[in-house]
């Protein structure tokens, strides 16, 4: 999918963003876009059904799809207001609503709320910020953590029954640590090399490379290919040279099926590309003048065999991106930001299912967990599609 011809000519137009500060996004929908396809999408405004018991969500900050079509969120069952989101919780009761919901909820492809569990248990160490949740090729489920004291990761059957914990809590940060990890923010997984890949994360500054059933570190690797350091590069400033190292967090690392792996250098608002070696190939400045927390949140591939196109996650202005993935063209992008379906407020995960409809959560006050449905391919005719409503409700 990627050639030597599009890395060069990447190169070159990442070299001039960086150089001019210039946005990314609008050089290619003014100069690349016209007369392109991309995927299509509509909000489906009624997807998931209501959960029962007076169960309302936190911060939603992890989403992943089973073999099944099943959706998988989880949340942070702290990050309410006592006062005013969940009075049915409170000792002594102060209304009839709401209660926190279990940190994981698993709907299936109708929406319809089939199973919930996590938290702490004896046995495993549940993180004191749990933050991501993965599925692997065998239905096993994986969740990491941003605390400080989070330094380790945790799988499970898709049932919620324990299996296994690698490394330990309250570790010191250690990028080239080969036992514990410094705050997971995702895993992924090449299903033919049997390897998990974890974005490490909150406090190192690496792609931790594992092996899927015995948890064994095989390798890592920083920016650029580069040896790790976790000297503090302090905040991120639009028009610097190219940072050499990740800057926290490392948000996702997604390999494809063709061999490159995607890595979201969130705060750095760059996904940077590799070989499955570490081998650094090239990389895709998104909106790159964003501040704060950035614009590179996370990614999903479209679920064509080529994986055509990458949606990508901007929590920071409340966007999903298209990509095309050989030429990492930006081709268009939907969502706005906002609380009515189809808008975002930080909108922090993305996945895909089979039939290629998009699945996304937002953290912070955002709350929630979304369903795009896919509508098949249409010209693309403008960057900024805005909120994406069914076209039978304009």
């Amino acid at each position: 999918m990627i050639t030597k011809k599009n890395i060069i000519a990447f190169t070159l137009l990442a070299a001039i963003t960086a150089t001019t500060g210039c946005d990314q996004a609008t050089v290619n929908s003014e100069t690349q876009s016209e007369g392109k396809q991309a995927p299509m999408f509509e909000v489906d405004p009624f997807w998931p059904k209501p959960l029962p018991n007076h169960w309302i969500l936190g911060s939603t900050i992890g989403l992943a799809v089973d073999s099944r079509d099943h959706v998988y969120i989880i949340h942070r069952r702290d990050t309410f207001n006592e006062r005013t989101e969940i009075g049915a919780a409170t000792d002594p009761v102060k209304a009839d609503c709401c209660i926190p919901a279990p940190n994981v909820l698993e709907f299936d492809a109708e929406g319809n709320l089939v199973n919930s569990w996590g938290g702490p248990a004896d046995g495993y160490d549940w993180p004191a910020s749990n933050h991501g949740i993965s599925i692997d090729y065998k239905d096993n489920i994986w969740i990491g953590g941003n605390a400080r004291s989070d330094s380790h990761i945790l799988k499970f059957t898709r049932d919620g029954t324990f299996l296994a914990q690698y490394g330990s809590p309250d570790a010191e940060i250690d990028s080239h640590s080969r036992e514990s990890f410094g705050s997971v923010a995702e895993i992924a997984f090449d299903t033919d090399a049997n390897e998990a890949y974890v974005a490490d994360g909150y406090r190192n500054k690496r792609v931790a490379v594992l092996d899927m059933d015995s948890g064994e570190l095989k390798r890592y690797w920083g920016a650029y290919g580069n040896v790790p350091d976790d000297t503090n590069l302090g905040p991120f400033t639009p028009g610097e040279e190219p940072a050499q190292q990740f800057r926290n967090p490392v948000h996702c690392a997604e390999p494809s099926t063709d061999g490159y792996v995607y890595v979201c250098d969130r705060v750095n608002n760059r996904l940077q590309v590799f070989h499955s070696d570490g081998t650094f190939v090239q990389e895709l400045f998104v909106k790159p003048n964003s501040l704060g927390d950035g614009s590179v949140w996370d990614i999903s591939f479209s679920s064509d065999p080529e994986q055509q196109f990458i949606y990508l996650a901007d929590g920071t202005n409340r966007k999903i991106f298209i990509i095309e993935r050989e030429s990492m063209e930006i081709l268009t992008n939907f969502g706005d930001g906002g609380r009515n379906p189809g808008q975002f407020f930080a909108v922090h995960n993305i996945a895909t299912d089979s039939q290629g409809n998009i699945y996304t959560t937002e953290t912070y006050e955002g709350k929630r967990v979304q369903k795009f449905s896919y509508t098949g391919m249409g010209p693309v005719t403008v960057m900024d599609q805005g909120t994406p409503w069914p076209s039978d409700k304009k």
